[in-house]
């Protein structure tokens, strides 16, 4: 599919007043799922930037930090040695096979202030590539590149050597239409704040007769406004996330080191209800509701129960293998049921350490169905200074 092409069906939608803050191109959302009937806006806020959790299948939220954990758990910084500090960037093509310009960029950083308190911050930019704009009858209007951002700025709060929350602030602007008209009105960029909470635990432990560390985290993130891309019109949900995960870091000895990661996740968004013949809802809840309302009924909203409300988790397993902190081989899998996005892909990577700097590889090998994020490629690229993790062992 070419980039006019594209911009056609991204046009027709538009006029057709289907909400383009879904951000469809040929039935796939720009966070590589496929649609289900958990619509919000930005999707982009749900893709993991970095390319170490994204060659372990996503998995991350209870993995050791470093300049890149803002993304997954800011918490984790709690953890770095105090005076530490380092800065990140990633990029990543975006769906190349449907798109051929669609590109997502991720910068980060941080500072370990003293034994209690961490500062961190981070910008992303994901760019839907080139789009040409039509009216109804297919005229030109223009090429435009839309595209949407979020800066976040995090404080992170240590509890003992086992223990830490972190808390994030996040502005989010998604610039999709250009000024362009949609039945009749002038549509604009949206606009939201949102928050994230997290915890992470670690403990030094025993398994399998080696040194260990157990950690569990937990990261809620994306609580916030509605985004509208019309004054006065439809509001639409933030991707509001609930992530739960645990990991198990096994240190043998002689510099070696692996990990087994594994995370759960789930949307905190109204699943859309069953609708009758006259437009009445038959099952399921109204979806036009609060925030607050909108996330806490989540958990029990899907018109098909509990057994529905379960399809709706998805499952990131990642594992890597470390050696003297020099490079790294990683593999992983992701998740999703078929009816809840159909995301299920097998991933691979690696990353080297030289100095202070580090560089991780990510690539995504697709599954037994067609993938539309197959062949994806993923680096990050960060500087760290001071001391190493006060967590790890030789």
């Amino acid at each position: 599919m070419n980039s006019k092409k594209n911009g056609l069906i991204l046009m027709a939608l538009l006029l057709a007043v289907v909400p383009l803050c879904a951000q469809t191109i040929s039935g796939i959302q720009t966070d590589g799922s496929r649609q289900n009937n958990i619509v919000t806006a930005v999707p982009f806020l749900s893709i993991v930037p970095q390319a170490r959790a994204g060659a372990m299948g996503n998995a991350g939220v209870a993995v050791d930090a470093d300049a890149n954990a803002s993304a997954l758990n800011v918490s984790a910084l709690a953890f770095l040695s105090v005076g530490s500090s380092g800065a990140s960037v990633s990029y990543s093509p975006w769906l190349k096979s449907l798109v051929p310009d669609m590109s997502l960029a991720y910068l980060s950083g941080y500072l370990r202030l003293d034994d209690r308190n961490t500062i961190a911050a981070s910008f992303r930019y994901f760019s839907l590539g080139s789009v040409q704009f039509t009216d109804n009858y297919f005229q030109n209007l223009g090429t435009y590149n839309p595209n949407e951002l979020a800066f976040d700025v995090s404080y992170t709060r240590s509890f003992g050597p086992d223990f830490a929350m972190g808390s994030t602030l996040r502005f989010i602007y998604s610039n999709l239409y250009s000024g362009q008209f949609a039945t009749g009105s002038q549509v604009q960029a949206g606009k939201a704040i949102a928050a994230d909470v997290s915890a992470l635990y670690k403990k030094e432990t025993e398994l399998f007769g080696q040194s260990a560390i157990w950690s569990a985290g937990i990261n809620l993130s994306n609580i916030g406004t509605k985004v509208s891309y019309n004054t006065g019109g439809a509001a639409y949900f933030l991707p509001a996330n609930f992530k739960l995960g645990t990991a198990a870091t096994l240190i043998p000895g002689n510099g070696n080191r692996f990990i087994i990661a594994i995370d759960l996740n789930k949307l905190m968004a109204p699943t859309q209800p069953v609708y009758d013949g006259n437009g009445k809802i038959s099952k399921g809840a109204d979806p036009n509701r609060s925030v607050p309302a909108g996330i806490f009924g989540s958990f029990g909203d899907a018109p098909g129960g509990i057994g529905e409300e379960f399809k709706e988790i998805g499952v990131s397993t990642g594992i890597e293998y470390g050696y003297q902190e020099k490079f790294a081989l990683r593999a992983g899998y992701n998740y999703q049921n078929p009816d809840k996005g159909n995301s299920r892909y097998l991933t691979l990577g690696a990353g080297f350490k030289y100095n202070v700097f580090k560089i991780d590889f990510a690539y995504l090998v697709g599954s037994t169905q067609k993938s539309p994020m197959a062949n994806t490629l993923r680096f990050s690229l960060q500087a760290s200074f001071g001391a190493e993790d006060k967590m790890k062992k030789n």
